[in-house]
């Protein structure tokens, strides 16, 4: 196999093990940078529930923030919002 070939094939195997030590190191620590997290959103003026598509569960919800929706019935939950009911 000629000279020139080797060093070609060892670069392209040394750049894809540098690839994919970047994305596992970038996945370990947590995906966002702090400059990137958004302030929780406050929804006291609405109802907002997490509802299950599959048993109608809901969960009430008072403030949206970065957190993955959850899930029930191995489905994740729908983000639903209502208007606030007038007492």
């Amino acid at each position: 196999m000629p000279t020139w070939l080797n060093v070609l094939i060892a670069v392209l195997i040394g750049y894809a093990i540098w690839k994919i030590g970047i994305a596992t190191i970038r996945s370990a620590s947590g995906g966002q940078l702090p400059s990137e997290q958004h302030d929780p959103e406050d929804v006291e003026q609405l109802d907002v529930f997490f509802v299950c598509e599959e048993c109608g569960t809901e969960f009430r919800v008072t403030r949206l923030g970065e957190a993955q929706v959850p899930r029930h019935c191995g489905e994740r939950m729908q983000v639903v919002r209502r208007p606030a009911a007038e007492a």
